[in-house]
């Protein structure tokens, strides 16, 4: 079965951090747009480059069907990249086409507490899991940005201890999986959201999640890698191709 395409036009960008460009995109394509259930919902942006089509997978930041539009936010980081260059320069009436959206997690009730971690490319879905938590939840949130001007506003249940990380000039990923480790862990059972630089998120938290703290895959199924430093996205693809056979090998 094919994969939707739709095809949305900009509304307006907003600059909400130096790092982080919300673009807004409705138009008649809307009415074609299906929203997921799933608060970390992606779409795959494609993008010509060389006479091809390059995909970029972002998080549905929200939907808004009353104005018809979602937002989507794009981290930047200058010339580097093909979708930051692009969320900082678009024009409100430019078109752009994705497929999807597909997601894979939203905060189950039946949890006791919540675990949640991640960089910029995580702070999208971990916001908007944050966001469609009931009231009473409690738990941990931790995310790790490049300095303070990056830190968003963010609603939370009162429940819920947000913490922000700054990196400065260590690599990423590294200050985010310290301080998850090093957390206090609360009794009862947990549902876990952890997304990041790969490096950090797969080869290390995810293994301390899974088996230094117990916890079923049924209940932390959401740990895995947005992006791999020093890699584009296809190369990212290559990276966990070849982390899966290497672990699938040592079993």
């Amino acid at each position: 079965m094919a994969r939707p395409r739709t095809t949305l036009t900009v509304q307006r960008t907003e600059w909400l951090t130096p790092h982080l460009i919300r673009v807004y995109l409705g138009g008649p394509g809307f009415a074609a747009f299906r929203p997921s259930e799933f608060t970390d919902s992606y779409v795959k942006f494609i993008f010509p480059q060389d006479g091809n089509e390059v995909l970029r997978t972002y998080t549905v930041r929200s939907v808004d069907p009353v104005a018809g539009e979602i937002a989507v936010d794009f981290v930047y980081h200058g010339a580097e990249g093909i979708a930051g260059p692009w969320a900082a320069a678009v024009q409100p009436g430019e078109t752009i086409d994705f497929h999807g959206p597909n997601g894979a997690y939203a905060p189950r009730p039946d949890a006791d507490w919540y675990l949640l971690a991640g960089d910029e490319a995580a702070l999208p879905a971990i916001a908007a899991a944050l966001e469609a938590m009931p009231g009473e939840a409690t738990g941990l949130a931790f995310v790790e940005v490049a300095g303070p001007d990056d830190e968003l506003p963010v609603k939370k249940p009162d429940g819920i201890d947000l913490t922000w990380l700054h990196r400065g000039a260590r690599p990423p990923g590294e200050v985010l999986a310290e301080t998850v480790r090093s957390a206090p862990w609360t009794p009862g059972q947990v549902q876990v959201f952890i997304h990041g630089e790969a490096e950090a998120v797969m080869k290390d938290l995810r293994r301390y999640i899974r088996k230094d703290r117990g916890v079923s895959a049924e209940w932390a199924a959401s740990i895995s890698g947005y992006w791999r430093r020093g890699r584009t996205e296809e190369g990212f693809r290559e990276w966990k191709a070849e982390l899966r056979a290497v672990e699938g090998a040592n079993g």
